[in-house]
């Protein structure tokens, strides 16, 4: 199950990917809370964004693998606009 937390200072959810599976580097990265209220059905507080998360963790850590292998070595923090090329493809 996927590990999250909302960082109140910071507006967003911060949890970890594995970009070489399980037994690899620790990745921390962290999602806007715009994206998990207009994307994902966030509708109150820092509960229920982690519950957004949690619910559509697939999604937003294959995005955030994504973004982690286009730049590597700088930190990950997704944005409504890192999921507009996925909304594409749903809706193609």
């Amino acid at each position: 199950m996927s590990e999250a937390i909302y960082c109140f200072d910071t507006a967003t959810v911060r949890f970890a990917i594995y970009p070489d599976g399980p037994e690899g580097e620790r990745v921390v990265v962290e999602i806007a809370e715009d994206p998990l209220r207009d994307l994902f059905g966030a509708d109150g507080g820092g509960d229920t964004l982690v519950e957004a998360y949690k619910a559509n963790a697939s999604i937003i850590d294959a995005c955030a693998l994504e973004r982690h292998h286009e730049a590597p070595h700088h930190p990950v923090l997704l944005e409504t606009r890192d999921f507009e090329a996925m909304e594409h493809m749903a809706g193609a």
